[in-house]
């Protein structure tokens, strides 16, 4: 009897400490459970910090080398000298691309891609830069029948690469499109560089040719 008295109070301790455990147990768990659904379905973890911070780095890197690369084009466009300069200049790059365009053949469908993507390009930055620069430049000097006749033209090359484009590089007349879109570029080209913008510029004071200049390259800066 002496033994099962003992026993008792020992055997309500060993109780109370399991339940008292399982009670801080049990606290420590719905703490931790609060804490859990108190963060939002959209709060960041706890690790976003670094993902969130190289994906900010990753677009500033973006941003700057993008800007390197219009900086560094168009400053080597600028370094032709005055606008009639670097868009004479844009008229041999393209033409050169032509070339290139030219020199392939069916099985190089990739290549000529390529090359189409970046005549588009480059024709879309010059029309631009005239379009919106030099052409009205030119009405203000009342030169309108050329700047419209110029503008024409360019309506005329849209055309030629919508019809290439629908074209397909495979079409087995694409080089003879192609061909017949450089013969209209040339020309077009020939007519500003040997008529048109010679004439133009000597009718222009240092200031205005300055500031035509700027306006083409700020105009090329954005296309770039």
């Amino acid at each position: 009897m002496a033994t099962r008295t003992q026993s008792r109070p020992s055997n309500r301790a060993s109780s109370s400490k399991s339940s008292s455990s399982s009670r801080d147990r049990s606290g420590s768990s719905d703490r931790s459970s609060s804490r859990s659904s108190n963060r939002s379905a959209f709060s960041w973890g706890e690790g976003a910090g670094p993902v969130i911070a190289a994906a900010i780095g990753g677009a500033a890197i973006g941003f700057a080398a993008n800007y390197g690369r219009k900086f560094l084009m168009q400053g080597m466009e600028a370094a032709a000298g005055d606008w009639d300069e670097i868009l004479a200049n844009e008229h041999d790059m393209a033409l050169a691309i032509f070339d290139k365009m030219l020199a392939t053949d069916q099985t190089q469908s990739f290549k000529r891609k390529m090359l189409f993507m970046k005549l588009t390009h480059a024709l879309d930055k010059h029309a631009h830069e005239e379009e919106m620069v030099v052409y009205p430049a030119l009405r203000q000097a009342n030169n309108e029948t050329e700047a419209d006749q110029l503008e024409l033209e360019h309506g005329q090359v849209k055309t030629f690469l919508y019809e290439l484009e629908q074209m397909g590089v495979e079409a087995p007349n694409w080089l003879e499109k192609v061909r017949e879109f450089r013969s209209t570029v040339a020309e077009h080209a020939h007519m500003e560089e040997e008529e048109v913008f010679p004439r133009f510029k000597q009718s222009m004071s240092e200031e205005q040719n300055d500031k035509i200049t700027a306006m083409v390259n700020r105009d090329g800066f954005w296309m770039a």
